[in-house]
């Protein structure tokens, strides 16, 4: 389907161009949104007499954008979350989770002007991409951890799994040296006594040998 852009599009053109797009990315986001028409004749001509007003009122939503910007660029949000030892999150924070914690810190955003390719499902400091207009885009971090004393260690650079990856190593090599010998027991120690005992008597007996021959 071809359509006449009313706003920049990422990705896909400038306000007031006809481009052709999927029919179903029209009908179930562009159309219903007000972000473009079917190009057509008579939709042109109304695009053309509403341009200048449409362009105005693009300028000052990009100006209220970029205030914005310049509020959350680079700032730091906290998600909790629950996750297993490895990192490995029990779900997943989506684009809407990221909405929402960036809302509770006084900033309205929408979900969909959270930039997100796939879920975050592990922990750590991740950079996601904000669209605040469609000429301003920011970065912000999401500080997924499980506490927020964790939050605070990876804002340091920390990697809050180190430890526990450091404590499997440490259980794997002490298994290890068991597989190759096992731990000596007193059993061991009592049969290392006997051994060396009947040694001696065996060196002994041989010496009263050689003293009856001669």
């Amino acid at each position: 389907m071809k359509v006449i852009l009313l706003e920049r599009i990422r990705r896909l053109g400038q306000m007031g161009e006809t481009v052709t797009v999927k029919d179903g990315f029209a009908r179930n986001f562009l159309l219903p949104q007000g972000k473009a028409l079917r190009a057509n004749e008579k939709n042109q001509s109304h695009f053309d007499a509403q341009r200048a007003e449409l362009e105005a009122r693009n300028l000052e939503l990009k100006g209220e954008a970029t205030k914005v910007g310049e509020k959350v660029a680079g700032e730091t949000f906290t998600a909790i979350r629950q996750a297993g030892d490895t990192g490995q999150l029990y779900g997943s924070v989506s684009s809407r989770d990221i909405a929402e914690t960036i809302c509770e810190n006084g900033i309205q955003i929408d979900r969909n002007q959270i930039l997100l390719n796939r879920p975050i499902k592990v922990l750590g400091v991740h950079e996601v991409l904000v669209s605040l207009h469609p000429e301003v885009e920011v970065n912000v971090n999401i500080n997924v951890a499980r506490t927020e004393e964790e939050a605070e260690r990876q804002a340091r650079g920390e990697d809050v799994t180190i430890e526990v990856e450091e404590a499997e190593e440490e259980v794997l090599s002490t298994e290890d040296v068991f597989e190759e010998g096992a731990e000596p027991t007193e059993d061991d120690d009592a049969s290392d006594e006997d051994a060396t005992e009947e040694a001696t008597n065996e060196a002994a007996s041989n010496d009263d040998d050689k003293d009856a021959d001669a």
